[in-house]
């Protein structure tokens, strides 16, 4: 088997044109769009999907690594991007399993279509396990939801949204019931992110009054709390690796820099440059033996999801200590790239400064680290006594 080659599907002509529009939309606070476009026409939003289905066939594993390459260039892009891939992903893992609901969701990619992602609410910190919105039957298999996500990411552009609202009036309830839902004027998007960080995202909040999705487009319903649904998992394992991806891209990227920093400065009291200078070679070992331990592990899970592995109850702390790690590490590197490049870093238009800026954003998406701990604790010493 011949080895992946990422640059077939991020050629670097058009990782060279997003890196270049990354500083204008984080000044502009704008929506890349332009990478939008360029990214379909590669086919990137289909990189998930089966060939059969007309998509690349690429498993999570590849996946993985793309998003890494695409976040050298541009974190902001990448973890937009990443919330779509989201949802395909997850139909990656139904199809894998032989689950059915989600043909339209790799179809649409195909076509083109958005997909963004709508389970993050304010205040509930039970994410994939409950939901403030409310879910209510109408009447023909369809549900309306009325609630408010946050983090919305591809607000501007997105043509289908996946969501969950709970469901509490039907003769089984309470559901937690997962779907789509188009715009429509039940949709609102707020015009309110203006952000420290990855401003490209614009993530905006939604605002959805009585949404209607149709039987067709509802997912999934299913038991309140904790669960090993497909879509539970699905969800969880390629949210948690793919964002995993992008920080880890982010890493790269700063550690990079930072070689190129420390070859080129030179210093006036030796003459030499800083590459020869033991500190800054010390601080720079010290970001690679922190940066090399990230891919691999990310190839491990996002392998053992394509091969269908069974952790058991062990997944979701292997998920979320991905994660964890992935967000922590990439913190510490881009620390470091800062003091390798000196003041020169502290200002805006510099690329470490919106790496700073961009890093900062990993330490709020789920799990976070209370969430992870906790889950840790309770694989490792069991649940808390009553």
């Amino acid at each position: 088997m011949s080895a992946f080659d990422p640059s077939a599907f991020l050629p670097d002509d058009l990782l060279d044109r997003i890196r270049e529009r990354a500083p204008l939309h984080d000044r502009d606070n704008t929506f890349p769009q332009q990478d939008l476009d360029e990214l379909r026409e590669a086919g990137y939003l289909s990189i998930l999907v089966p060939a059969e289905r007309g998509g690349a066939g690429l498993g999570l594993a590849e996946a993985a690594i793309l998003q890494q390459r695409l976040a050298t260039a541009a974190p902001a892009t990448a973890l937009a991007i990443n919330m779509h891939l989201v949802w395909t992903g997850v139909a990656k893992v139904f199809s894998d399993r032989g689950v059915p609901g989600l043909e339209f969701v790799q179809d649409g990619a195909v076509a083109g279509e958005v997909f963004a992602f709508g389970i993050s609410e304010g205040g509930n910190d039970l994410v994939l396990f409950g939901s403030d919105t409310n879910a209510v039957p109408t009447g023909d298999g369809g549900y309306a939801f009325t609630g408010t996500k946050i983090f919305t990411s591809l607000a501007p552009v997105w043509t289908r949204l996946g969501l969950h609202g709970l469901d509490t009036t039907s003769e089984d309830a309470p559901k937690l019931v997962f779907a789509f839902v188009e715009r429509s004027d039940a949709v609102v998007t707020s015009d309110d992110w203006d952000t420290l960080g990855m401003r490209g995202t614009q993530s905006r909040t939604t605002r959805l009054n009585g949404a209607i999705a149709d039987a067709a487009h509802v997912v999934r319903r299913i038991d309140a709390g904790p669960s090993a649904d497909p879509i539970v998992f699905g969800i969880f394992s390629v949210f948690e690796i793919l964002l995993a991806s992008v920080y880890t891209g982010i890493a790269r990227r700063a550690l990079d820099l930072s070689v190129q920093t420390a070859r080129t400065r030179r210093s006036k009291r030796t003459g030499t440059s800083y590459s020869q200078d033991p500190d800054i070679r010390w601080r720079v070992a010290d970001m690679g033996l922190a940066y090399d331990a990230l891919p691999p592990q990310i190839a491990a899970l996002a392998r053992d999801v394509d091969e269908r592995a069974d952790h058991g109850a062990r997944w979701f702390t292997l998920l979320s200590g991905l994660k964890h790690r992935a967000i922590t590490t990439a913190k510490l590197v881009v620390d470091q790239a800062m003091l390798v490049a000196g003041g020169g870093s502290y200002f805006s238009a510099n690329e470490l400064s919106r790496l700073y800026r961009d890093v900062l954003a990993g330490a709020f998406h789920p799990s976070d680290p209370e969430s992870a701990h906790s889950t840790a604790a309770t694989a490792w010493l069991g649940p808390l006594e009553p």
